[in-house]
């Protein structure tokens, strides 16, 4: 696999939302709670989710185990539209622990889970990272 516009894309709104998370997370703890700089940064934090999952999508691979070149870690594609839906319906209701519980459970899954996973040997950033500094892959 190479380095594709797409894949780019992706990795580009990933990183971004690693980065973001953390930030929209701070802002809501401890007791000087700052409602803007958590609505601003959990709003980018969530058009970052959205583009990776979108984008996601049309990233396929026919070398691993996969159906019409879906491998399995696309299934976290609807997890993390679902997990999205259901943490603004919390919202909507007014349960900000379901809501904060929601976003804690899908930062964690997807930014850092899932981040490690695509860190492994075998897959197209896992090659780019560990093989330019290890160069034996």
């Amino acid at each position: 696999m190479q380095l594709t516009p797409i894949i780019a894309i992706h990795i580009s709104f990933t990183l971004a939302a690693t980065a973001l998370g953390p930030v929209a997370l701070w802002a809501r703890l401890g007791t000087f709670i700052r409602p803007k700089l958590h609505r601003a940064f959990g709003y980018a934090w969530v058009t970052c989710m959205l583009g990776a999952g979108f984008s996601g999508l049309f990233i396929r691979d026919f070398h691993l185990p996969n159906f019409w070149g879906y491998t399995p870690i696309h299934l976290l594609v609807p997890v993390t539209f679902l997990s999205l839906f259901q943490s603004f319906r919390f919202l909507a209701q007014g349960n900000i622990q379901g809501h904060r519980k929601t976003m804690q459970w899908l930062y964690g899954s997807a930014c850092i889970v899932t981040g490690a996973f695509t860190l492994w040997p075998s897959r197209y950033l896992g090659q780019l990272v560990w093989g330019h500094w290890l160069g034996w892959l």
